[in-house]
């Protein structure tokens, strides 16, 4: 099977469970239910994600890990098992996996510690007189010359102050 083809098998399996996306990941894919990542598809192998209670039950249908080799040659694992073969049959075989690596990537989700926000969800940050703009002087500025906007801007506290003194008596 190509690898799309795969991929799209995979989604109809895990269909049942919620909405169903992948997006490509680690030269695989990770597949989502309602955008949450509970699958991985390495080279044509469905990985459920796993925890503490379904690691043994898949150890005993002969699934194995996903592992990976560092640049230091040390060998890591993650949280994921290789789907049963039974379970890559139909949606109904595939239901009681798929909902154990929901249930995982759920508590995983849960004891996962908060992560910082992104400059795209982040508040802007004011910004200082070093980094804004220069402003542009108006015409007659450098000169000394009084221009419209600064003789307005002298009139105005005058003005305030005699609205002010009126609105008090």
């Amino acid at each position: 099977m190509n690898d799309s083809g795969f991929v799209s098998h995979c989604l109809e399996l895990l269909g049942p469970l919620g909405r169903t996306s992948s997006r490509r990941m680690f030269g695989g894919h990770a597949l989502y239910i309602d955008g949450l990542c509970m699958a991985l598809i390495i080279q044509d192998t469905l990985y459920l994600k796993v925890d503490d209670a379904s690691r043994p039950l898949l150890e005993r249908e002969g699934s194995r890990p996903f592992t990976y080799d560092t640049k230091k040659g040390e060998r890591h694992a993650l949280g994921y098992f290789t789907a049963p073969e039974a379970a890559m049959e139909s949606p109904a075989e595939m239901m009681p996996w798929a909902r154990r690596a929901l249930a995982a990537a759920v508590g995983a989700r849960a004891k996962a510690p908060a992560r910082k926000k992104s400059a795209a969800t982040a508040p802007a940050k004011k910004s200082t007189a070093a980094q804004a703009p220069a402003k542009k002087a108006p015409a007659g500025a450098a000169s000394g010359k009084k221009t419209p906007a600064k003789a307005a801007a002298k009139k105005a506290p005058a003005r305030q102050g005699a609205a002010r003194k009126a609105t008090r008596a």
